[in-house]
């Protein structure tokens, strides 16, 4: 049958006898990389056979531990962290965003309180507020009545503004600048002013204790905030930032009360985080509304996408280019809507399967405070002559602010893989090359010895196995094999 002649074949012409396997077998072990083993063939005595059996069993064991835990290191993605100092002759300026601890005026409107509650619906996009519910049908009442009104137009009117009067003086090392030089943007405190935004100047210094320069006058009398909803201070709060970057107030304010003057020296960090697995990074993210890739950004879209999904419209005080988000929507539906994103935690930070992963380069500007009472009797008399203004209003009202870099340098913190593919490569090379002699040559070798021995022992078992029935059933009129050899001897 067909299977009689495929085991034909194979004895004839792929099974080599008991003698010259055994030849293969020693021929091997004589020449091959793969050191200690030609100590092992029959030809030697019997126990340094058994010696270098023993040698070459334990090396090779120590390898594979060697190796096994080498890719056990690897696949649990260690990496290690390099500082790296960097003095340059000259450095960027970051931004600087200034914002009013008093957000509104005091004449703009009769009820104010009205005012706070519907700009903290609206500032709650930006950081978490609960609404008490003894101001809602308060609320109600002014929402129903005034359905036209807008926040924003109003905020841009009656809020914290920077012109000639706001802003006494400003110095940029050494050149003055002006409140055109600041670009307004909304916060949760209202109308604040960026200098340095967008780095469109790409403005630098080259000296050390020089920077920027700013006296502000809050004007107490023209702004005040309501005492019994927590705003209690008077003075200018600002935030350090990456021109590229929106202001994030949040934790990371910093406050000068009135009265105060305040010095303020800056640091550059740079931290570069590695792509997941090593790290939390996704280098592939890319945002619609910002340059370059951050977290609160990246938070702020994805809010801005749930938000206009479920309501229609856009707050205007988050990225995009939606309808804007009238009164009663605010409070109707984008208030419920940031309650429900925080909840059911929709928009995450922080982990590589977030929404908004870890950047993988970021800056930031670590800060040195001090404060001091603004100005002595000589530089008050002097102000309130030059202002009009008597020195009661100067010390109640002026805020001096000065921020400088502490040193010309940048501190780099970067993360690194601690075992790359080729270190991996080189450690598994120098154990096999530091216990068994071998190498990639050897490794091919002993793959070639394994695969004919396997060929072998598939032959084997194959002309091993049971003879296989005729394809084709003895017809009944056809006489059988032994009924032809039966009628063979009788005749």
């Amino acid at each position: 049958g067909i299977l009689e002649k495929v085991r034909l074949y194979l004895i004839k012409k792929l099974l080599p006898d008991l003698e010259d396997r055994r030849k293969y077998h020693e021929e091997f072990a004589s020449s091959t990389s793969f050191h200690g083993v030609h100590n092992i063939v029959p030809r030697q005595s019997k126990a340094r056979r058994a010696l270098w059996l023993l040698i070459v069993a334990g090396c090779l064991a120590i390898v594979i531990w060697q190796i096994c835990s080498r890719f056990i290191y690897y696949f649990s993605w260690p990496t290690t962290t390099t500082v790296v100092v960097q003095y340059v002759e000259n450095i960027k300026f970051p931004a600087v965003t200034f914002c009013n601890l008093n957000r509104f005026q005091a004449d703009a409107v009769s009820n104010l309180k009205v005012i706070f509650l519907i700009w903290n619906i609206v500032s709650t996009i930006l950081k978490k507020f609960a609404m008490e519910d003894k101001y809602s049908q308060e609320l109600n009442d002014f929402l129903l009545g005034n359905q036209n009104f807008s926040i924003k137009d109003f905020t841009r009117k009656n809020g914290f503004f920077l012109n000639s009067s706001t802003l006494l003086e400003c110095d940029f090392f050494g050149k003055p600048c002006y409140p055109q030089d600041f670009e307004h943007v909304f916060t949760e405190y209202g109308n604040c002013f960026t200098f340095n935004h967008n780095d469109l100047s790409a403005r630098r210094v080259s000296l050390s204790g020089r920077g920027l320069h700013l006296l502000f006058d809050v004007q107490q009398d023209k702004f005040t905030d309501d005492p019994t909803l927590g705003y209690t201070d008077a003075g200018i709060t600002f935030v350090i930032h990456s021109p590229q970057e929106l202001p994030r107030f949040d934790g990371l304010g910093l406050l000068t009360p009135v009265g105060m003057h305040t010095q303020v020296a800056i640091r550059q960090l740079k931290s570069i985080i590695q792509e997941y697995p090593w790290g939390e990074c996704k280098p592939d993210i890319k945002l619609q509304y910002h340059k370059i890739y951050n977290t609160n950004g990246c938070l702020l879209e994805c809010k801005a996408r749930y938000i206009q999904d479920w309501c229609g419209c856009l707050p205007f005080i988050l990225p995009g280019n939606g309808t804007e988000c009238d009164l009663l929507k605010f409070y109707k539906c984008v208030y419920p809507a940031v309650y429900d994103i925080e909840i059911k935690g929709l928009c995450t930070v922080g982990t590589h399967n977030s929404t908004c992963p870890a950047p993988c380069e970021e800056t930031d500007y670590p800060t040195t405070v001090t404060y001091s009472n603004f100005g002595g009797e000589k530089a008050i008399k002097q102000f309130s002559t030059k202002l009009k203004k008597s020195p009661e209003y100067i010390r109640q009202n002026l805020v001096r602010i000065e921020i400088k870099y502490h040193d010309l340098r940048y501190k780099i913190t970067q993360q690194q893989k601690a075992l790359t593919i080729s270190d991996l490569l080189a450690d598994v090379g120098g154990q096999l090359g530091l216990f068994c002699g071998a190498s990639m040559i050897t490794i091919i070798e002993l793959l070639e010895y394994i695969f004919t021995n396997f060929c072998w022992m598939c032959i084997f078992l194959l002309l091993k196995a049971p003879e296989m029935p005729e394809w084709n059933n003895p017809s009944q009129n056809q006489p059988t094999h032994k009924e032809r050899k039966r009628g063979i001897q009788e005749c």
